[in-house]
C-alpha cells in the first residue's frame, strides 16, 4: 500500500516521457494516487495517452488551459469520475519562438500578453476551477513548475522568465488566500534537465555543462530527484508547507560566483 492509496490527482502538462510533470506523475502513482492526465490539441493527444495507459485507473481529457469553458469542463469531468481531488500539477509554460529567441526589450505585446496568460494566470484559472473538489477532500496540493530564470536574468530565457516570476507570485497569493480552506499552493524550481521544453532555450547545452561546474553537487539533477521533490510536495509529507519555491537543482541556487 502507498501512501497516497485513495488520494486522487490531476496533472496538467505531460508531454513526452522527458517531461518533469510525466517525473512527478510517476512518483504519485508509484504511491498509488489515481491520477487525471490533459492534453491541449490532438497533436499532443498521442503522446500524453501513450504514456497515461501505463498508469492503471487513469483518466485521459482534453483542455486548453487559456480557455475558461474548457477548464470548467474539465473539472466537471474530474468530479465525476473521481468525485474528488487532493493534488493537482500544473505544468504548463509557453511563449512564442520569436519572443524566447529575441533580446527581451524587443518582446513584442501579444507575445508578452500570451506568455503571462499560458504560463502564469492559468494557474489561478485551474486552481480556482479545483476548489469545489479539493473542498470535498478536506484540503489539497497545487503544484507549479518554475525556474531560476524566475529570479535571475538567465540569457535565452526572456520573456518566459518574466512569466515564471508572475507565477511565483501567483502561487504566494494563492497560498496567502487559500490557506484557511486548507488547500496549499507551491513551486519547484528544477536545475536544468534536458526536455522538450528546454531544447528551445539557446545555449541550453553550454547552460548544462556550467551548472554541473559550479552547482555545489558537481552534477546535474536527474528527472527522478525532481519527481521525488514533486511527490514531497503534492504529499501529507509537506503538510506545513505553502507558498514556498523549492529548488531542487543540486545546490546552484545558493552560489555566487
Amino acid at each position: 500500500m502507498g501512501m497516497l492509496e485513495g488520494k486522487t490527482g490531476i496533472v496538467f502538462g505531460v508531454a513526452n516521457k522527458r517531461s518533469i510533470a510525466w517525473a512527478i506523475a510517476q512518483a504519485l502513482a508509484r504511491e498509488g494516487m489515481r491520477l487525471a492526465f490533459t492534453f491541449q490539441g490532438e497533436r499532443l493527444k498521442g503522446s500524453v495517452e501513450e504514456l497515461s495507459s501505463t498508469i492503471p485507473g487513469s483518466l485521459l481529457l482534453p483542455c486548453d488551459v487559456s480557455s475558461d469553458a474548457e477548464v470548467e469542463s474539465v473539472f466537471a469531468m474530474v468530479g465525476e469520475k473521481l468525485g474528488r481531488l487532493d493534488a493537482m500539477l500544473h505544468s504548463v509554460a509557453f511563449a512564442p519562438r520569436e519572443d524566447l529567441e529575441n533580446e527581451f526589450v524587443k518582446t513584442s505585446r501579444e507575445g508578452f500578453k500570451t506568455a503571462h496568460d499560458i504560463s502564469a494566470y492559468s494557474l489561478v484559472a485551474v486552481t480556482r476551477a479545483a476548489m469545489p473538489l479539493f473542498q470535498k477532500s478536506g484540503g489539497g496540493s497545487v503544484l507549479a513548475l518554475t525556474y531560476y530564470g524566475a529570479d535571475k536574468a538567465v540569457e535565452g530565457y526572456n520573456v518566459m522568465g518574466v512569466a515564471k516570476a508572475s507565477l511565483q507570485a501567483s502561487v504566494r497569493y494563492l497560498a496567502a488566500n487559500l490557506g484557511p480552506k486548507n488547500i496549499r499552493v507551491n513551486a519547484l524550481s528544477a536545475g536544468p534537465v534536458n526536455t522538450l521544453a528546454a531544447r528551445g532555450i539557446s545555449g541550453f547545452t553550454s547552460m548544462l555543462k556550467h551548472h554541473a561546474e559550479k552547482a555545489p553537487l558537481r552534477r546535474n539533477i536527474t528527472l527522478e530527484e525532481v519527481g521525488n521533490a514533486g511527490l514531497f510536495l503534492l504529499s501529507p509529507m509537506s503538510s506545513g508547507i505553502t507558498g514556498e519555491i523549492m529548488f531542487v537543482d543540486c545546490g546552484y541556487n545558493i552560489v555566487g560566483l
